[in-house]
């Protein structure tokens, strides 16, 4: 019995020993018949060196020349509107008027009494050369006109501060008041802009001074119209440095006759020295950006073909899709510009004849 089992557990050991060799030369024969997937695809860019404009790069704001919220000086209820929202004003037009009825009035019985002080002047000036009146009650009549003029005048600068007007031309915004309404001293009633021109502040490092002078030009975009550029001129660079930021306040002034720029938007500043310089570029798309920093495939040639090595670079500004290096590479050093997403350390690459679509567009 003992004879028998042990001859079927030899048996069907020999059988699956079979079956796995025979797996086991299948698999083997597979992976030696599988070829190896070929090396990514890649295109590649030559570090050049080319001579950039000398130019500083910061951001700004922009600034209306003038700009208020329009209020009153004097308290009183709103008789009249004589404006629209986001209307165009000239310089002294009529935006508001206060009611003056009892101001009028009180001016009427005002300008009685100048009248009466003017009769009794002249009549005393009459009489004092024949000695029928007194000198004191001469200067007394003459004191009495003089305060009734001062008082007129008082009265109507204060009707008249009650006819809101436009200080200078300039673009309306939203209206803040009603028909009607009680305005107390100082209320805010509408903003005033003045648009063209409008400044731009911004600020530069203090190393920057002896590139910086006024009548300087400057370009500028906003995010409102990307594919836009604007110019100005530096109209003014502050005498002293900030203690704490250690940085220049600089203005600048840009035309507007469009009224396209609007105060408080963000800007970022170009501004061109005219001086030329060397710089190391690369095409934009050859850059990856991670926390650490910037880095590029560069590629490294043997006899075996081509592999890629990252490496870290800082780069400075960008122009026409190309990027400034100021550290990292060498001019005629070639980095992958395209298809660098699947690369990693080490990895053998094809070379593609064609440069990456962006730099067929350049070369056009």
């Amino acid at each position: 019995m003992t004879k028998r089992i042990l001859l079927v557990l030899l048996l069907t050991l020999l059988i699956l020993g079979g079956l796995f060799g025979m797996k086991f030369f299948q698999i083997n024969q597979a992976v030696s018949q599988m070829q190896a997937p070929p090396p990514p695809l890649v295109a590649v860019a030559e570090v050049k060196q080319e001579q950039w404009p000398t130019s500083l790069a910061t951001v700004g704001s922009l600034r209306a020349v003038a700009g208020i919220n329009i209020s009153n000086e004097v308290a009183g209820q709103i008789k009249a509107l004589h404006f629209e929202s986001g209307q165009t004003v000239k310089q002294g037009q009529l935006l508001i008027e206060l009611d003056s009825t009892t101001d009028q009035a009180e001016l009427q019985g005002l300008q009685a009494e100048q009248r009466l002080a003017q009769i009794r002047y002249q009549r005393s000036a009459q009489l004092i050369d024949k000695k029928f009146v007194s000198q004191s009650d001469y200067d007394q009549n003459k004191a009495l006109l003089d305060e009734a003029r001062a008082a007129v005048a008082s009265k109507q600068t204060l009707i008249a501060k009650k006819q809101i007007k436009a200080p200078f031309n300039g673009e309306l915004g939203i209206r803040q008041v009603d028909l009607g309404q009680y305005l107390p001293v100082g209320s805010a009633i509408i903003p005033l802009q003045k648009l063209d021109p409008i400044f731009l502040d911004f600020n530069l490092p203090e190393r920057y001074l002896s590139q910086l002078s006024v009548g300087q030009q400057i370009t500028i975009n906003v995010q409102a119209y990307p594919d836009k550029s604007f110019t100005g001129e530096i109209i003014a660079i502050s005498p002293a440095v900030e203690q704490q930021s250690r940085s220049l306040k600089v203005q600048a002034r840009l035309k507007n006759a469009d009224k396209g720029l609007h105060p408080g938007m963000f800007a970022q500043v170009q501004i061109v020295s005219g001086k030329q310089s060397a710089v190391l570029t690369v095409p934009d798309t050859a850059l990856t950006y991670n926390p650490y920093g910037e880095s590029v495939f560069l590629l490294v040639g043997d006899d075996k073909g081509f592999t890629v090595q990252n490496r870290q670079v800082q780069s400075g500004q960008s122009r026409a899709g190309r990027v400034e290096i100021l550290s990292g590479l060498n001019a005629g050093d070639k980095v992958v510009s395209a298809g660098q997403i699947k690369l990693r350390n080490g990895m053998p690459v094809a070379v593609d004849k064609q440069p990456a679509p962006g730099e067929r567009e350049a070369a056009r």
